[in-house]
């Protein structure tokens, strides 16, 4: 994950609800060039549930807040970026927690895709269940679906739970079926030192990674503090203050187990 351009000082509106044509926007980032493929035009949402430790957009989490805009405008906004997107590029949604907004989001990921344009999805897959009503909404969303960023904080669920306030054991499903449907997949991993660059962690989600068959490529992103001031404008202690970026050789190692 990286830092992205943001208006933290968005007008608070606790009443803000989405439907199925309105999203509830936290920030748009015109020229997105970490969020998938070729350029982007990077629309992150409002809403969380995950309470990351390391998140360096906790003004996400929220649903209060924001810019509430109709699919039709924000798939007009993008539109006027196309010509700069080459021919991997195209709309990218994150958060926040893109999929607590799954009707609006469908909406906007089936007319980008009537429109010809390249649809990527950056989740932590919170939300996801196989649940009748839940996993058809999902279903649905995925037809539409390009290629999705999967954040995945820990394999351990235990130590996942401490990390970000829920386990993994849904996400790990989500990713399990994913790889049934042979949705492409691009697996995030925030290398975050003394918390899951042990090597048991490592290769743990090294052989979990193994047992899919859609995962097209392997990120791993250094944990840095970049969002700590956000901490303190929302007046919330940050937990990490003495963790560091992990150093070039922790990062290589990790990228080593990961990725050859």
């Amino acid at each position: 994950m990286v830092l992205c351009n943001v208006d933290i000082h968005q007008t608070d509106n606790s009443k803000l609800q989405t439907t199925d044509s309105m999203l509830q926007v936290h920030s748009i980032e015109s020229f997105g060039s970490v969020d998938g493929p070729g350029i982007r035009f990077v629309i992150f949402l409002k809403g969380c549930a995950m309470r990351c430790q390391y998140c360096h957009n906790p003004d996400t989490w929220s649903r209060a807040g924001g810019q509430l805009r109709s699919v039709d405008e924000v798939l007009a906004q993008a539109q006027r970026f196309q010509s700069y997107w080459g021919e991997q590029g195209g709309i990218t949604v994150s958060g926040g927690e893109a999929l607590l907004q799954m009707p609006a989001l469908t909406e906007l990921f089936r007319k980008a895709k009537d429109l010809g344009i390249n649809t990527c999805l950056d989740t932590s897959a919170q939300p996801f269940s196989r649940e009748a009503a839940a996993f058809s909404a999902f279903e649905e969303l995925m037809k539409y679906t390009d290629l999705l960023l999967l954040d995945i904080k820990h394999i351990d669920s235990k130590a996942h739970k401490q990390l970000t306030g829920w386990g993994n054991e849904n996400i790990l499903d989500c990713a399990r079926y994913l790889s049934e449907i042979g949705k492409p997949v691009w697996i995030r991993h925030v290398l975050v030192p003394g918390i899951n660059d042990n090597d048991e962690a490592l290769y743990g989600l090294r052989a979990f990674i193994d047992t899919l068959s859609n995962v097209e490529r392997v990120e791993v992103l250094p944990y840095h503090a970049l969002g700590v001031y956000k901490w303190e404008q929302l007046e919330m202690p940050y937990a990490l203050t003495d963790v560091k970026p992990p150093t070039e050789e922790s990062l290589l190692h990790a990228r080593k187990i990961l990725t050859a």
